[in-house]
């Protein structure tokens, strides 16, 4: 039996072998968006983007700190591939394969990490945050989005129709592993997504349109927190 961490990279290999990758722009930058605007990234910031799938996150963040360097990690080979592919022309952006739970570089360097749309695939939350901890340095800020979680009853059916298991937590379970990996100043709130809702759905992760239009309502969950070192 593959281990947690082996049957993410093949399903996330598949998912990039599909083009699902090139397609999350476009599902998530209106829950990012937002986010980003409250992060008040400065010039030459050195920031993490976790689970970075294709690089499209990567790449608005490398346009935001001309000066300053970003790191797109992604646990799948095939997603980084093509990371790489579509960002040749940036000179402040590199891509790496890595996991949350062992994120491959040094202590206490990036000022942001970021995750969007990953953090509950997940095998050990507690573990991530404690790594992204330690490759923060002081005053460091963690920033994760996700729109599963079980203060939105809208999603909750996901979790049976994806091929890998899911962490479904609440909102304060979120928090209170970031307290407990030590950040400070830890907040949580909802991010609604204002993307028009079609007539009809025909999709398979919504019962109809308007359980997408009541999901879209609740929003995406929005978690940050502080490192603070002295």
């Amino acid at each position: 039996m593959a281990q947690p961490d082996e049957a993410l990279r093949e399903e996330f290999n598949r998912w990039a072998e599909a083009g699902r990758g090139e397609g999350m722009e476009q599902d998530h930058w209106p829950i990012t968006k937002p986010a980003l605007e409250m992060m008040r990234m400065a010039s030459d910031e050195n920031i993490l983007d976790v689970g970075c799938g294709a690089g499209w996150l990567s790449r608005a963040l490398a346009r935001g700190v001309p000066q300053g360097r970003v790191v797109g990690m992604d646990l799948s080979d095939e997603m980084i591939h093509r990371a790489r592919a579509a960002s040749v022309s940036f000179d402040n952006l590199i891509f790496i394969v890595g996991q949350v739970g062992e994120i491959p570089w040094e202590a206490n360097f990036f000022s942001r990490a970021i995750s969007v749309e990953s953090a509950y695939y997940w095998p050990d939350p507690a573990k991530g945050l404690r790594e992204i901890g330690r490759v923060l340095g002081e005053d460091g800020s963690a920033w994760i989005i996700i729109n599963y979680y079980r203060d939105n009853p809208h999603c909750h059916q996901w979790g049976g129709k994806l091929a890998v298991p899911t962490r479904l937590l609440w909102a304060e379970e979120w928090a209170g592993l970031f307290r407990d990996a030590g950040f400070e100043a830890v907040a949580h709130q909802r991010i609604p997504d204002p993307t028009p809702v079609p007539e009809i759905y025909t999709g398979r992760w919504f019962r109809d349109a308007r359980q997408l239009a009541d999901f879209r309502h609740e929003g995406a969950l929005l978690v940050h927190g502080l490192k603070r070192t002295r």
